[in-house]
Parts: C-alpha cells; structure tokens; sequence
C-alpha cells in the first residue's frame, strides 16, 4: 500500500473484504457488474482518520483509493511561502492516485484524508489490468479523468474571476454536499488554508455568514444553518461543472452499451 500505510488507517482487512456488492462509492457503483466482479475479490476496505496521508510528494503510486459514504480526500500542493492550498477535492464520487497513469510514477502532490471514514483501496496495478481487460471500464476512468481536469480548470477559473465571499460559500456548500453533513469539523487557519487566502480574510466572510445566520461557529468547527442562503452566495461554478460530469457519465452509459456487445 504505498511506501507506508497511511497514518490513522485502521481495521486493514484482506483483499475481497469490500465484498461482492459495490461499496458506497458512485465511480464503483458505475461499473458494469461483470466489470466490478473483476476487481472485487482484490478490495480492501479500510478506516483512515482525518489528516491521514495517502501519499507525499515523489512516493510512487502503487494504491488506488475510493472514498465510500462521507470520507473525503484533498490534493495538497506546498508553496514557496510555506503555505499549503487544496487544488482538488475528492469525495464519494470518485477515486484518488492511479487513475490516470499506468505505471507507479511519482506522486506530485500530498494526498491528505480531510474527512476520515471508510475507503476501499485496490493495487493500481489490478485496476490497470482488469481495465486492459474491459473497454467499457476504461470508457468510464477515463470519464472519470475528464472530469477530474475539468474540475482544475473550473476551480483555476473560479480562483482568479470571483470573490472570497464567492469562493468560500461556494467550498462550504460543496463539502456538505459530498459529506451530506451539515457540520464541517473545520478551523478558520484551516478553512484559509482550503481556499489559499490569507486567515483574517477567511475569519471576515464567516463573521458575515455568522452575521446573516448562515452558520454558527463552534470551536474547531462551522455548523451550517442555511444551506440555501449558502448557496446563492456561491458563485455558479459548480453548476457547469455539474452539468459537464452528468453529460460525461450519461455517454458513458450509452457508449457501454455498444461496447460491452463488442467485448
């Protein structure tokens, strides 16, 4: 599992552990049953707490990791200053590490769990076999791809048109939406950290969102009271981000259609 399991990863069980059924995973519960049954004797499902690293910098990607239920995993890139900013989230609708590259290259970010709970991993070189083994499997990782650059190419979008208040209504709204919680375990040097802003700037919106009744603020965490005044301060980002990952997997099930005849 990587150089070293992950700090926090707990309750490790053996391959096949997930079980026969797809976990609670979307990008899984997408396969083709005869496609999942591929993989799913080699899943193992595991428990990694909050702040576990999957993988720094230069480690080489041997493990695939598919966050189930509210688990959620961040890519962290250092800057010079010192300062750490998430470039992108994954929750239960995807995967992290080994979706793009077919052999173990450097990771190039930090892999960071930001909500602990359940993950199923599988050996990237598993994957990377069963999807050699199905067109209709790389048909959808690579969908899956797409959406992941599509998401970078909103978020670069989003970071330099809109404003904080814009771009933190907006990551609040998304976080308790993957999570389906309404309270974020989450500090104000935490969340400035999330969004790469400056602390003070961060503590000002939630002051105003505080203000508005949006969300209280609890020590080490943001309880959310408003989710609909939240949202329509958000910018529409997602939205079209949105739109493009259901037109993505809505083809995705078409074209599987025509493949899984041809394989």
């Amino acid at each position: 599992m990587g150089l070293l399991e992950p700090r926090g990863m707990r309750n490790m069980r053996t391959p096949g552990s997930a079980g026969t059924d797809p976990p609670e995973n979307y990008l899984l519960r997408r396969l083709e049953r005869s496609d999942f049954a591929r993989i799913a004797r080699d899943l193992v499902e595991v428990e990694i707490d909050r702040d576990g690293v999957l993988y720094n910098p230069g480690d080489p990607v041997e493990t695939v990791y598919f966050p189930c239920g509210a688990s959620v995993a961040s890519f962290v890139l250092s800057l010079d200053d010192g300062r750490e900013v998430d470039t992108l989230v994954v929750g239960q609708e995807g995967a992290v590490a080994g979706i793009v590259n077919q052999d173990r290259l450097p990771a190039y970010s930090r892999i960071t769990v930001r909500r602990g709970g359940k993950f199923v991993t599988l050996e990237a070189t598993k994957l990377e076999a069963a999807k050699q083994r199905s067109s209709a499997m790389r048909g959808l990782f690579a969908r899956y791809a797409d959406g992941l650059i599509a998401q970078l190419l909103q978020s670069i979008a989003c970071n330099a048109a809109h404003s904080i208040e814009q771009r933190t209504a907006r990551w609040i709204a998304v976080a308790i939406e993957r999570t389906g919680q309404d309270i974020l375990p989450m500090t104000h040097e935490q969340l400035a950290g999330r969004l790469g802003i400056g602390r003070s700037y961060a503590s000002r919106v939630l002051e105003n969102f505080k203000a508005e009744q949006i969300l209280e603020i609890r020590r080490g965490a943001l309880l959310i009271r408003d989710a609909s005044a939240l949202r329509a301060k958000a910018c529409r980002c997602e939205d079209g981000l949105k739109r493009h990952l259901q037109e993505l997997f809505a083809s995705a099930g078409s074209r599987n259609d025509i493949e899984r005849r041809n394989d």
